[in-house]
């Protein structure tokens, strides 16, 4: 008999004796790579398990392809003296989440093992519908920076290229947000017609002084001239906005926050470790010369830096490591505002070291108190899809929440010092849901469009085509949304133009000029349809279909479909209820930042409408976007 035969048998007997005289079998796994003995707890074997947790060569901290522990698979179950033992014996934790950040929490939820439910609940302190999934802000949410006015919290992040400049989100319970509105509206003040992707305004700080709102920003220019970066601060009375026109301060570095003093003076902090100098009472001038705080505790490419005033000490949070694998956060603290910081002897405070948990890159955050008194850490991180042995972040980097909790000594630790959460219990607010309020905040343009360029009626949107391709910085009125999910599905009917040679109409997946796939209806003498892959310099095209009796078509509805599915693009179309596949694309791992090298590419995979017309006018219109995460 094998190890397989005995463990599915429920043997304990032969399981004993093979692993007497076999132990290195302990190790044989099924087809998909999953050990034997995690299967005896996925059944409930409860005395199999005992046996080769305290007798056996096998190691608890195993985990099967999916990251799952062997409590994932008891879960499922639903043995409660069995997860029992795992947990309290074993130390295997109820909230830790796989690659697809799947917890045995929710497994348990999903088979309705209320018993187990029960048990899970009286461990982790919150029954699963009282527990909130990290990421709390999915697709391209990078850099938040948060602060709590009353009862309403407001965050900002990071918009790049993309305008509306710098999104201004609203929550009341912190788990729920909605875009409320944006720092920079006018095209005008935005600036960014000639800067490449990835450049525009990075890593934005809000805060708020006595009945004023502060946002501030790096304004990142492209690698020409010798000025690249710029800090921008507008203001406005209103979290939503308008807000005032950018002022414009002339210090060198990136990622700026305000910080406003007790005695009503007010900093500004940039990166290179933490350097700080004076504002005006506006906060839109610089009135002292930067100074360095600290330069922080890793020391590798430290940045983001927030000061909190709190007990008698200035607290310094600090991005450090880098915007990959090893980024992180850490903290130091000083009694005087210019005087010496001590590292906090716990830092890192906030680091992924689990190389596969489905969550990583955690770093740049921000710490906010609560009306109830719970503190809280905003910060960035991103999921990534395997290929081929390596990752990429198609999502781009997001936003994750995670609790503070302070030692006696005064210092915060992020989460009990465990890394980024998956399952967390929700904070201590009032159940709060945004409200119903129109998609339009979630469309933004590469650049900002022109100024007849997109007319919003309802569900139509028009759209006129820009004189430059999508793969140059003059593309305009590329209308696109956040993806927010690795899976999604999104359609548009386009009525059906009359095109000259050479237009084109349709969507996109967009990441920035060099990366993205096409789909669209184009003319070449007869109307035809098309899916383009644009990577770097490269084009691929995908076949052609040729759609007969091109002029009877002109009006009629043509409906787009992008279903995706982690890398894999498909692409469909109907006319009148008809239709066909047009393209299978196994694999778009370029709409991401670590899809090819080429530019700044610190962003996140789009999807939306766009249309080219090159030297002759055209409008086209779309009706029915719908985009809806699977």
């Amino acid at each position: 008999m094998t190890l397989k035969e005995a463990i599915f048998q429920n043997d304990f007997n032969a399981v004993e004796q093979i692993l007497v005289e076999d132990p290195p079998c302990i190790d044989e796994t099924d087809e998909q790579g999953v050990p034997y003995w995690m299967h005896a707890a996925r059944l409930g074997y409860f005395d199999i398990v005992k046996y080769v947790v305290e007798y056996s060569r096998a190691s608890m901290n195993t985990v099967d392809p999916l990251n799952r522990t062997i409590l994932h698979y008891a879960a499922m179950s639903g043995n409660v003296e069995l997860n029992r033992y795992l947990v309290e014996k074993v130390g295997m934790d109820i909230v830790a989440g796989d690659k697809n950040l799947v917890t045995p929490y929710q497994l348990a939820w999903e088979r309705k093992h209320n018993d187990l439910l029960s048990y899970y609940c009286e461990r982790v302190g919150a029954a699963y519908e009282d527990m909130y999934y990290n990421p709390i802000r999915t697709g391209m949410f990078p850099d938040p920076s948060i602060v709590r006015v009353g009862e309403d919290y407001y965050m900002v992040n990071s918009s790049f290229i993309f305008f509306p400049c710098i999104p201004i989100s609203h929550s009341r319970d912190l788990i729920h947000w909605e875009i409320i509105g944006h720092a920079i509206t006018n095209p005008e003040w935005a600036h960014l017609d000639e800067l490449e992707g990835g450049r525009g305004y990075w890593a934005p700080d809000i805060s708020y002084y006595d009945g004023t709102f502060y946002i501030t920003a790096t304004y990142r220019l492209n690698d020409t001239g010798t000025v690249y970066r710029r800090q921008i601060v507008v203001s406005s009375d209103k979290p939503e906005g308008p807000y005032s026109e950018p002022a414009y301060i002339e210090e060198d570095g990136i990622d700026p926050s305000i910080f406003h003093d007790e005695d009503g003076r007010h900093y500004m902090l940039l990166n290179r470790g933490a350097r700080i100098f004076e504002l005006s009472s506006d906060c839109k001038k610089q009135i002292s010369e930067a100074k360095l705080l600290y330069y922080g505790s890793q020391k590798r490419a430290p940045e983001g830096p927030h000061l909190l005033k709190k007990d008698g000490y200035y607290y310094l949070f600090l991005a450090e490591g880098g915007t990959g694998p090893g980024h992180r956060i850490t903290v130091s603290r000083s009694r005087e505002l210019m005087g010496n910081y001590e590292p906090c002897p716990f830092n890192p405070i906030m680091r992924q070291t689990d190389e596969k948990a489905g969550i990583q890159r955690c770093g740049h955050g921000k710490p906010v108190c609560t009306q109830n008194g719970q503190w809280y850490m905003v910060y960035l991180c991103g999921r990534k899809v395997e290929r081929a042995g390596e990752s990429y972040s198609i999502l781009g980097r997001e936003t994750a929440l995670d609790p503070i909790t302070w030692t006696a000594e005064g210092w915060p630790m992020v989460n009990g010092l465990k890394g980024p959460s998956v399952l967390q219990i929700k904070p201590d607010l009032p159940e709060w849901k945004p409200e119903d309020k129109p998609v339009s905040a979630k469309w933004v343009c590469p650049r900002p469009p022109e100024k007849d360029g997109v007319f919003r009626e309802g569900s139509c949107f028009r759209i006129k085509g820009s004189k430059a391709p999508l793969e140059s910085v003059d593309a305009r009125n590329i209308l696109l949304q956040r993806q927010t999910a690795f899976s999604f599905v999104a359609e548009a009917d386009l009525i059906i133009p009359k095109l000259s040679d050479g237009q084109e109409a349709g969507m996109t997946c967009y990441y920035d000029e060099n990366t993205w796939v096409s789909f669209s209806l184009g003319r070449e003498g007869a109307y035809f349809l098309q899916v383009r892959e644009h990577v770097g310099h490269a084009d691929k095209f995908h076949e052609k279909y040729v759609l007969a009796d091109a002029d009877e078509l002109i009006g009629r509805s043509l409906k787009f479909i992008v279903e995706t599915d982690y890398l894999k693009r498909k692409f469909s179309y109907s006319i009148d209820g008809k239709g066909s596949i047009a393209a299978d694309i196994p694999d778009v791992y370029y709409l991401c930042d670590e899809g090819i090298r080429m530019g700044k590419r610190f962003t996140g995979a789009m999807v939306g409408m766009y249309a080219y017309a090159g030297d002759v006018p055209l409008t086209v219109t779309f009706e029915n976007f719908v985009y809806k995460n699977l």
